[in-house]
């Protein structure tokens, strides 16, 4: 473009602008993926920190069943010999009873018992609140816990 010439002419020239056709409707699309980063960035919030407090739940359902096993001693054993083990067929019994009581909040599990120890693990799936929007139906954890069979008033043995 070329500037007018003559008396009170000096005019700015007038470019169209681009805005006109080409960015139509930007805005809303800019405004549609920033909504759906906030709600992953919910999602993962919310969602997360109930994955967080499911696995700290389970922990401790892993270690009370371990303890509730633990306390299991072969009493046979301890009576003709004096020494303390675990009796792995009643610590597996008492470890699955007290998973059995949470089962109805959504626990399962596993139990090992050796007559030193008894390893449980426990399992929970809990459904998402906000990331089921984007096709995370559910989380899943898993925790496990070991209870060893320790005697004495002092420490092992002692």
């Amino acid at each position: 473009m070329r500037m007018a010439r003559g008396p009170g002419a000096w005019r700015i020239p007038h470019w169209p602008l681009a805005t006109a056709a080409g960015e139509r409707g930007s805005f809303s699309l800019m405004l549609v993926i920033m909504a759906v980063a906030l709600l992953a960035l919910a999602g993962l919030v919310v969602d997360g920190g109930g994955k967080l407090d499911e696995a700290e739940n389970a922990s401790a359902v892993a270690q009370e069943a371990a303890r509730a096993g633990a306390g299991m001693v072969n009493q046979g054993k301890a009576y003709s010999t004096g020494a303390f083990t675990v009796d792995p067929g009643q610590a597996i019994a008492a470890a699955q009873a007290y998973l059995a009581s949470v089962a109805s909040a959504g626990y399962t599990g596993s139990v090992n018992a050796s007559p030193e120890s008894i390893q449980v693990t426990v399992t929970v799936t809990q459904p998402t609140k906000i990331l089921s929007i984007i096709g995370i139906d559910s989380m899943t954890v898993t925790r496990s816990a070991t209870a060893d069979l320790v005697t004495g008033v002092t420490g092992p043995g002692k």
